[in-house]
């Protein structure tokens, strides 16, 4: 059971009301993780806004996709894992590096880079170090690209605690922690 209220189309009203219009044209439903977040106008248009504002970045939605499910997994969100991975498959990303993703890997060098970099933000709690800011420069990526990486980290620490912490029920295709997996 939820520890908030998933505000439902009728409770809605205002900013509110106008933004889970939007998300549910965006992906004709609406996921109770934005249900959840709605209880704050405020907290709804933040969130909203920058999914809208990353998904117009420098990183691709698939990169954007396996980034999330290495901090979900990090993260144990079942909600975010289940969600980034349908959207990763639906943005043309394979289930194997799906799959891959959650561990932090990658075949392809630049998205391993990424995916190492992201994780190392979430375990150290932002404390990066020179060599891994290097590490991202020496597979191709320049100072948008870094920051936008950062940001998708910030972006699904945020969603990851929104689930986590509010129990919101996972209404996308269920997926395995690899904790869970092993």
């Amino acid at each position: 059971m939820p520890r908030v209220n998933l505000v439902t189309d009728t409770a809605a009203t205002g900013d509110a009301q106008s933004l889970l219009s939007q998300v549910h044209g965006a992906f004709g439903a609406t996921p109770n993780m934005f249900r959840a977040v709605a209880n704050s106008p405020a907290a709804l248009r933040s969130l909203w806004g920058s999914f809208g504002a990353l998904g117009g970045g420098v990183i691709p939605a698939q990169l954007g996709e396996q980034i999330a499910v290495a901090v979900a997994d990090r993260n144990a969100c079942h909600y975010c894992l289940a969600a980034h991975t349908a959207l990763g498959r639906k943005a043309g990303v394979s289930a194997a590096d799906m799959t891959a993703a959650q561990a932090g890997e990658s075949a392809d060098p630049r998205t391993a880079a990424a995916l190492r970099f992201a994780l190392k933000l979430v375990d150290a709690r932002g404390q990066v170090n020179d060599a891994d800011v290097q590490a991202l420069r020496a597979v191709g990526f320049d100072d948008r690209h870094i920051v936008e990486i950062l940001a998708h980290v910030a972006l699904n620490l945020f969603t990851n605690y929104v689930n986590v912490a509010f129990q919101v029920p996972v209404d996308f295709p269920q997926v395995k922690l690899r904790t869970e997996a092993a």
